[in-house]
């Protein structure tokens, strides 16, 4: 006894015979889905529809890294690491990021607990 696959349109749930997995492009990035003939005509007409200013756009890069200023190049303390920054203000309550940038707050109060940490001027 053969199995029968019923194929479901992925849009709305539709499982009529001309359900068949459909390839488009767009953008040079391939996609599938699995669509009915009404559905596959309504996409080609978006996809026609969209064409035109596929090819006016330009693709946007995500940015890199910020690179520091000119103004905050210095270390922010002296003979410490931001890792010891981070495990001091955990163990005296100070809120402190997991990562990213310390607040200038959270470096005032722990040179302020560690006179040593002063970086120089």
């Amino acid at each position: 006894m053969a199995t029968k696959v019923i194929m479901v349109d992925d849009f709305d749930g539709y499982d009529g015979e001309d359900v068949a997995k459909r390839d488009f492009e767009i953008a040079a990035t391939k996609y599938t889905i699995d669509l009915g003939d009404e559905n596959f005509k309504k996409l080609q007409e978006v996809l026609d529809a969209l064409a035109p200013y596929l090819e006016k756009a330009a693709e946007v890069k995500q940015a890199g890294r910020a690179r520091k200023s000119s103004t905050d190049v210095g270390p922010r303390v002296r003979g410490y690491s931001n890792s010891d920054v981070r495990e001091w203000a955990g163990r005296e309550g100070v809120e402190v990021s997991a990562r990213g940038k310390i607040a200038d707050e959270v470096y005032e109060k722990f040179i302020a607990a560690h006179p040593d940490a002063k970086p120089g001027d």
